[in-house]
């Protein structure tokens, strides 16, 4: 009867209680189903687009859990430990928002896009327009195409770099700005990048647009 229900552990006291359980139970989960994701990969049990597609709904999942964990969990790594979950190689992929899984794709379209975000993301922080917000979305599409590219080779240090800021990013909130010693760094960080990317792909994948080196081909 309706005694029983009455009966239930009580986990927290308050409503304000419950609601900290309940976006800690969301954060377990979302690590949780990615290390399920990663081992489907790992088997063939999924194809790598479907792992990217899946991995970017966790991603996004994650900073909102983490944004509402942050008194709760102020340290997930050792959240992890308390939980029992080996999950720490999925937690660095989680905490920059994207993933190392490659889709090879060496085309001179995927090329030129790959120009194309060096360029922007360059232009907008030389413009001052350093919010994470605006500068995440263009670091995060960047490092996919750098991933896809197979000919960088999985050592090209522009992908580590750029991963290293969108994890910092994550940690931000998205009105955050950076400020002038990171955009400097993060400007020398692309610049390096891009130099990098010119001279290891050679001038054979380069788009016609510009019969110079990177700086001819940002203008």
């Amino acid at each position: 009867g309706g005694g029983d229900r009455r009966m239930e552990v009580r986990l927290y006291s308050n409503h304000k209680e419950r609601e900290q359980f309940d976006n800690m139970a969301d954060l377990y989960s979302i690590i949780k189903t990615t290390l399920h994701l990663e081992k489907a990969l790992m088997r063939d049990a999924i194809s790598a687009e479907e792992y990217k597609s899946a991995f970017i709904k966790l991603a996004l999942q994650y900073k909102t859990a983490r944004q509402l964990t942050e008194k709760t969990v102020p340290d997930v790594r050792k959240f992890l430990v308390d939980y029992k979950l080996d999950a720490l190689s999925v937690l660095s992929k989680l905490e920059a928002g994207v993933t190392d899984v490659v889709v090879p794709d060496d085309s001179p379209k995927t090329v030129a896009e790959a120009v194309q975000f060096f360029i922007t993301a360059m232009d907008s922080l030389k413009l001052n327009m350093a919010a994470v917000d605006q500068l995440h979305p263009i670091l995060t599409d960047l490092h996919e195409r750098l991933c896809n590219i197979t000919s960088l080779g999985v050592d090209f240090e522009g992908k580590h770099k750029i991963k290293t800021w969108l994890q910092r990013m994550n940690t931000m909130k998205a009105s955050d700005e950076l400020d002038e010693e990171q955009k400097r760094q993060l400007l020398f960080d692309l610049e390096s990048a891009y130099t990098a990317f010119y001279n290891r792909l050679g001038k054979r994948d380069q788009p016609s647009t510009s019969s110079g080196g990177p700086t001819a081909m940002r203008m």
